[in-house]
C-alpha cells in the first residue's frame, strides 16, 4: 500500500515539477491534482489504495495535517520583510479576531440549517471550517502570475492570515467541543489561554534563540554552509515537537516562531533559498491530499442526503466569509477588488481537517460531523483550485494595482 501511495505521490511531483508553469496558468492547482489522484486510486476508482475512511482513520490524518502545517505556517512566516509583516498588523488583527468569528458564527448557521443538526454539530463544523488554509492559499499568492497580478498588500494580508488563523482557531474549537461535549466553559477558556499564551512564547523564545545561533554561527565560521530551509525546517519541527510536549499549540508556536526568526535572523540575504522554501511547500501537500483523496467517506455523504450536502456546500462557500469580508471593507482599507479577492480566495483545507480530525479524537468520531466537514474541504479544493487562474486573470483586468512589488520571498 505504501509503496503505491510512494509511486503516485513521485509521478505526481514529476508532472507537476516538468509542467510548473502550465499548471500555475491552468485551472488545475497541485493540490487539486493530487485530490483527484487520490480518488482515482482510491476505493471508488481502482481501488489501488485501499486505505480506511476519514471516519475510521482520522487519528493518522491529524499527525498528518499537523507536520504539513508546521512546514506551510513556517513559510508564511519567512515569505515577506518582517517590516512588511509589521505593517500589516492592523488589519491582520481584524481578520482574526472579527471576521474569523463571523466566519465561524455563519458557518454554524449554515450548517445547523442545511443538514438539520443540533448546535453542538453545528459549532463543531462552524470552528472547524472557519480558518483560511495556508496551503491552499499558497498557490493563490505565490507564483509569478498571482506576483505580476495581485497587489502586494492583498497577497500579505491573506498569507498572514492563513498563517495565524490555523492556531488562533483552537480557542474556537475548543468552546465548540464544550457546546457538543463534556468540557465546560471555564476548562475551554482556561486551555484556550495556556495553549495560545503559551504557543505564544514558545516560539518567540525559540525564533529568537534559533536566528541568534545561526547569526553567531555565521559569524564565527562554525557552521557549515547550507540552505536555510533545512535549518528553518529543523527549528519547525522542533517547536512542533517541544509544543507537544508542553500540550501547548503547536501550529502557532511555529507560526510565531518563524515570524520571531523572520524579525531577528540573518535571512535578509536568501531570496533563492526562500523561493526554495515555497517550493518544498507546494510539493509537500501532494501525500496528504493523495491520501485524502483515497479516504473520503462516500457512504456518509450519501447518508447526509445530496441535497442537504449540496445546500450545505454552496451556503459555507458563498456565506462563510466573503460577506464578512465585504462587510469589513472599510476596516481593512480594501478596494472592492481587492476585497472580492481577499474575501473569496480563502480556501478551506488542511487546517479544517486538523481541527475536524482534532474534534474526533476529544469527543469520538461523529460520521455526520467529518462527512460533512470532509464534503466542505472537497468542494473548497475544487472550487477555489478551478478558480485561481480565471479569477487572477479578471482581477488584472479589473484595473492596474497600486502596487505588485514584494515577491514571495519578500526580499
Amino acid at each position: 500500500m505504501l509503496d503505491i501511495l510512494l509511486t503516485a505521490v513521485g509521478a505526481l511531483a514529476l508532472v507537476v515539477a516538468s509542467l510548473s508553469e502550465l499548471v500555475q496558468r491552468t485551472p488545475l492547482t497541485a493540490p487539486l491534482l493530487a485530490l483527484l489522484t487520490g480518488i482515482v486510486l482510491g476505493p471508488a476508482g481502482f481501488g489501488a489504495l485501499d486505505l480506511p475512511t476519514v471516519v475510521e482513520g482520522h487519528g493518522e490524518l491529524h499527525e498528518a495535517c499537523r507536520l504539513l502545517l508546521a512546514v506551510s505556517v513556517m513559510a508564511v512566516a519567512l515569505r515577506y520583510r518582517f517590516r512588511d509583516v509589521r505593517a500589516r498588523v492592523e488589519p491582520v488583527v481584524v481578520l482574526l479576531v472579527v471576521a474569523m468569528v463571523g466566519m465561524a458564527l455563519m458557518t454554524t448557521v449554515v450548517s445547523a440549517a442545511a443538514l438539520g443538526v443540533g448546535l453542538g454539530a453545528a459549532a463543531l463544523l462552524g470552528a472547524a471550517l472557519c480558518p483560511t488554509d495556508p496551503v491552499l492559499a499558497s498557490s493563490v499568492v505565490t507564483g509569478e502570475p498571482a506576483e505580476s497580478t495581485v497587489t502586494a498588500r492583498a497577497r500579505q494580508l491573506l498569507s498572514l492570515e492563513s498563517g495565524a488563523n490555523d492556531g488562533l482557531a483552537l480557542p474556537l474549537v475548543l468552546v465548540a467541543v464544550a457546546i457538543a461535549g463534556p468540557l465546560s466553559g471555564g476548562e475551554a477558556v482556561l486551555e484556550s489561554l495556556w495553549q495560545v499564551a503559551g504557543a505564544v512564547l514558545l516560539g518567540a523564545v525559540t525564533g529568537w534563540l534559533g536566528g541568534r545561533a545561526l547569526q553567531i554561527a555565521e559569524e564565527h565560521r562554525t557552521m557549515r554552509p547550507g540552505p536555510l530551509l533545512l535549518y528553518t525546517l529543523m527549528l519547525a519541527l522542533l517547536v512542533l515537537g517541544t509544543s507537544g510536549l508542553l500540550r501547548v499549540d503547536g501550529v502557532l508556536a511555529v507560526f510565531a516562531s518563524g515570524l520571531v526568526f523572520n524579525a531577528f535572523g540573518p535571512i535578509g540575504e536568501r531570496t533563492d533559498e526562500n523561493r526554495i522554501d515555497e517550493a518544498i511547500n507546494r510539493f509537500a501537500v501532494l501525500p496528504l491530499f493523495v491520501a485524502f483523496g483515497a479516504m473520503l467517506p462516500w457512504r456518509e455523504w450519501e447518508d447526509l442526503g445530496w441535497w442537504r450536502g449540496l445546500l450545505l456546500v454552496l451556503g459555507v462557500l458563498l456565506l462563510r466569509r466573503l460577506p464578512v469580508v465585504l462587510a469589513l471593507k472599510r476596516p481593512l482599507s480594501l478596494t472592492w477588488r481587492d476585497a472580492l479577492f481577499v474575501g473569496w480566495f480563502g480556501p478551506i483545507g488542511v487546517s479544517a481537517l486538523f481541527y475536524l480530525t482534532m474534534e474526533a479524537h476529544r469527543l469520538g468520531s461523529d460520521p455526520r460531523v467529518l462527512a460533512a466537514g470532509t464534503l466542505v474541504i472537497t468542494a473548497s479544493t475544487l472550487a477555489h483550485g478551478l478558480t485561481t487562474a480565471p479569477g487572477l486573470k479578471a482581477y488584472g483586468k479589473a484595473g492596474p494595482g497600486s502596487d505588485t512589488s514584494g515577491n514571495s520571498a519578500g526580499r
